[in-house]
């Protein structure tokens, strides 16, 4: 290798960590550029530091090339360049990423951002998205035909990390996760090889991309099944303040039993946001969205919960599905300086219930909060080992996250976000979500995806790593290393 293409350090791509930089030959940019159709942003271009930045305000990282693709055609001779001169590779998809993986010090980032078509065969009930694509994009898309894609909660969200990762959200209980309504992918392998995953082709490729993450390729596009869903859903929000917040605890445990698939619900505790004019004081919301289309039924469930544990405050109504999946978009901006946490566990018993109260009480700021999902419904009637994805039998799924703007402020909400994630780990039934999960410089990548996926997934996601990606590539992720 020529001098002016090695690492100062030396060690192989496995080995060099992503803050070292390395020095690319001119000729060798030269070449990449023949290959690439889209933009190459370098560090002395105008637009570098925009194009760096990626949504969680706290990564702050500089890559030598950010390499922006035009179509589909690009991706392979990126992962190339990458390979060939052993430099760190990030992939960007969509870029709301918390624990910032989708950039580098002194690498390449491949950004797909710019590949956002979307394609809905309303025949078939399936949509086609290219991995740039966020929730919103794919909303847009299908709203208009009364279907929807079973996606997160925060439209801004990118679809790739989202359905890599698993993808919790309004349509879980009714639909299940995102990797349960996915048909099939379209992937570059480390080598270049444009392949096709599905049930049917490549198979356990495609077990392994459905919640392993980007460790076996770069997606370019992802095929779902979609569902239909009224013009307008029935949705709301219940809202109690601090006195009651034990009372309408229990009584969401017990109504939570019961509940049919079509309502999925998500309890908040949180300092609203400035704009909503309900105070600076903690509040407990409970969000819920009904996927089906008699409203009356969602209606008298919704009141049963009301008689038990009457909300301080409440707005039910038919609303257009693109605004309610955007509603909470404005708490999660491009910048704000993000920390999550998360775990499962299956009981709202008093114990839990005693956590949960006494440590939302202590969140006196904006800029922290944590959701309660429930599961249950087609979520849970998945085969554990269908899908990467850990701990199906888990009733609930809790996300404990900052959003805060000021750099000053980071100690105490981290501190916050972690302390909640210790107390809660004697309720844990196991198993870690990987899009809740922030970065951790000190973690080893190996007992971090022991912990996320369990003895027997990861030893078949170990499989598939050593295929797929042996030398370990694509190691910006929530890594599963091949050894």
């Amino acid at each position: 290798m020529d001098d002016e293409r090695r690492s100062n350090t030396g060690r192989s791509p496995s080995q060099r960590t992503a803050s070292q930089r390395v020095e690319i030959a001119v000729h060798d940019l030269a070449r990449f550029r023949d290959t690439f159709s889209g933009p190459i942003v370098q560090e002395s271009d105008p637009g570098y530091d925009d194009a760096r930045r990626v949504w969680n305000g706290m990564i702050d990282r500089r890559p030598a090339i950010i390499a922006q693709a035009a179509s589909p055609a690009d991706i392979a001779p990126a992962v190339h360049f990458a390979r060939q001169l052993q430099i760190p590779l990030a992939v960007r998809s969509g870029g709301h990423n918390v624990a910032g993986n989708g950039t580098v010090d002194g690498g390449l980032v491949l950004d797909l951002s710019r590949l956002r078509t979307v394609a809905v065969d309303v025949d078939a009930r399936t949509v086609t998205a290219d991995a740039g694509a966020t929730l919103s994009d794919i909303d847009s898309a299908t709203a208009p035909h009364n279907l929807a894609v079973p996606i997160g909660v925060v439209s801004s969200t990118g679809v790739a990390g989202l359905t890599l990762g698993g993808g919790i959200g309004w349509l879980t209980r009714a639909y299940g996760l995102t990797i349960d309504n996915l048909l099939s992918v379209e992937i570059v392998t480390v080598d270049g090889e444009a392949q096709t995953a599905s049930d049917t082709e490549n198979a356990e490729l495609f077990w392994g991309l459905r919640g392993g993450g980007g460790n076996f390729g770069v997606v370019s596009s992802f095929t779902f099944r979609a569902h239909p869903l009224p013009d307008r859903v029935f949705a709301g929000n219940f809202v109690w303040a601090e006195p009651h917040w034990k009372e309408a605890l229990r009584a969401y445990e017990t109504w939570t039993h019961d509940l049919p698939d079509g309502l999925t619900s998500i309890v908040s505790f949180l300092v609203p946001p400035p704009a909503m004019e309900l105070g600076n004081a903690p509040l407990m919301i409970l969000g819920f969205a009904w996927a089906g289309d008699d409203p009356d039924t969602a209606a008298a469930i919704v009141d049963d919960l009301r008689r038990v544990a009457p909300p301080d405050g409440e707005i039910v109504e038919p609303v257009r599905w693109t605004d309610w999946q955007s509603a909470v978009d404005d708490m999660f901006p491009r910048g704000a300086r993000a920390y999550w946490r998360n775990t499962s566990f299956d009981s709202l018993d008093d114990d839990v219930i005693d956590t949960i109260v006494r440590r939302a009480r202590e969140q006196t700021w904006f800029g922290t909060g944590f959701d309660i999902h429930h599961l249950g419904g087609a979520y849970g009637r998945v085969n554990e080992e269908a899908t990467p994805f850990p701990n199906r039998a888990a009733r609930f799924w809790q996300n404990i996250y900052g959003f805060w703007p000021d750099a000053a402020d980071d100690e105490a909400r981290m501190r916050f976000v972690r302390g909640l994630a210790t107390d809660m780990e004697p309720f844990s039934t196991g198993g870690q979500y990987v899009n809740f999960m922030a970065a951790e410089i000190d973690d080893n990548p190996a007992a971090l995806a022991a912990r996320v996926y369990g003895p027997k997934k990861l030893a078949r996601l170990t499989a598939l790593k050593k295929a797929y990606d042996p030398t370990n590539i694509l190691r910006l992720n929530h890594n599963i290393p091949p050894e």
